[in-house]
């Protein structure tokens, strides 16, 4: 049946019953609520956690991807590799050589400075420019050979131009150099353009309900958003820039006026082009992993500004999407319920869904210290360790398993395609070491 253990499936059980207690309405939490004093968090000190986020990053998964992913002959990202590192495949494509560069510059802005980190991060560049963007929508390619050549066009889909320009950006910052930035500037107001293009992307539809999906021209994104509202962030982070500026203003307009739909307190997924509601199946479409993700940037976006109010509202939505999300026989969350009124959900289980959670509770226990973050954490944290990490599963490997079926088996993983996650883990493990030096640092001090 599943790789949980006996105990396991008792605990997570047991801990879904606690997490179904009642949710206060969205945006119930008071902007005044006083910070609460952390020193333990998932049964363990703030240090030891720290300790754990810092093994696994510089341990386990930095050693990997030096050993078997970077490709020092041509720039990029080798990524379709099985848990010993054996190559399946050399095709690359834009969302991880971009987010491998992000990663890798990040690593270097934040971590040390590490001189081997900037090197990999600049073959990332030299890799993505020698590629560049080609085909009939001007976009980087979806995929490529090793040596750069393009197999496969973007068919008019943004996520990746996005991950470049989040890549090249965190890159300029490493480096100082103002013609990346320019670069990234100008790839996110092009993705910007073609995104309010009444005609995008009509087969949105099946990315979430499969290929029968009916069309959806023009449809606003919640995914989109998400990743406008972080690439724009973290280049505010680094310059001002109105027009960047006006870019998160509506990604966040359109995540708390537009997206959030009072019948149910959830933030659906697709809306016509105008922002109104579908009046279809897609009014009933909710992806959890988005509305989750996006709302720990939200919170990130708000602590920036200062915007408290922001804060304990994103706080409160992000609340209500873990309480639907989690699954009360296995633990863990969903990402994507297809259908609220009739509660379809597709029930495989994804690592990046249960990270990014993790994100948005580590930033609501730092700035509030509330009481049910840390609870919610705590529980969240238990579930990925005892069921991603391979070598928590017995095998001698530092992967983590990316995406299984429901009970996380081994079986289902096996299934999947050979593939390291570039991204979302990496990503997880810096954030969350970042936001946890901050809470030992607010503990030393008087």
């Amino acid at each position: 049946m599943s790789d949980l253990t006996r105990r396991e499936l008792l605990a997570v059980g047991g801990a879904a019953a606690a997490w179904a207690a009642a949710v206060p309405p969205a945006f119930a939490v008071p902007v005044d609520q006083p910070r609460s004093p952390v020193s333990t968090l998932a049964g363990l000190s703030l240090r030891e956690l720290r300790d754990w986020y810092r093994r696994e990053l510089f341990d386990g998964y930095l050693p990997f991807v030096d050993r078997h992913i970077v490709d020092r002959e041509y720039g990029g990202f080798l990524c379709s590799v099985d848990p010993q590192g054996a190559l399946a495949s050399t095709t690359k494509n834009a969302w991880m050589d971009g987010r491998g560069l992000w990663v890798h510059a990040f690593l270097y802005n934040h971590f040390g400075r590490d001189a081997r980190q900037l090197d990999i991060a600049r073959g990332a560049v030299e890799m993505l420019l020698r590629v560049g963007p080609s085909g009939p929508d001007g976009l980087w390619p979806k995929l490529y050979t090793r040596e750069g050549r393009p197999t496969l066009f973007s068919e008019g889909e943004i996520y990746g131009d996005l991950f470049v320009a989040e890549g090249l950006d965190e890159y300029a910052a490493a480096t100082g150099e103002e013609k990346q930035a320019r670069t990234a500037r100008d790839l996110l107001l092009k993705c910007v353009a073609m995104y309010d293009r009444p005609d995008y992307r009509p087969t949105i539809g099946q990315t979430y309900l499969g290929a029968d999906a009916r069309p959806f021209p023009g449809a606003r994104i919640l995914g989109v958003w998400m990743v406008l509202l972080r690439v724009a962030t973290q280049m505010l982070e680094h310059r001002p820039d109105p027009d960047v500026e006006r870019i998160a203003d509506r990604a966040l307009q359109a995540v708390f006026d537009h997206h959030l739909n009072p019948a149910f307190d959830l933030l659906n997924e697709l809306l016509n082009h105008d922002l109104s509601r579908p009046a279809d199946e897609y009014a009933q479409l909710v992806y959890t992993g988005h509305a989750i993700e996006i709302l720990w940037m939200v919170l990130a976006e708000a602590r920036r500004r200062q915007d408290r109010a922001l804060f304990d509202r994103a706080s409160a939505v992000c609340r209500r999407h873990l309480d639907v999300a989690w699954d009360p026989v296995y633990g863990g969350l969903f990402r994507n319920l297809q259908h609220v009124d009739r509660h379809v959900w597709l029930v495989d289980k994804v690592l990046w869904a249960q990270e990014e959670a993790q994100i948005g509770l580590l930033l609501i226990v730092e700035e509030t210290g509330a009481e049910w973050a840390r609870e919610a954490f705590a529980r969240l944290h238990g579930y990925i360790t005892a069921t991603y990490p391979l070598r928590a599963r017995g095998l001698d490997s530092p992967m983590w398993i990316y995406a299984a079926d429901r009970t996380v088996s081994l079986e289902s993983f096996r299934r999947m395609p050979a593939r390291l996650e570039n991204y979302h883990h990496p990503r997880y493990l810096m954030l969350n070491l970042l936001s946890l030096d901050r809470l030992i640092d607010r503990q030393r001090r008087p």
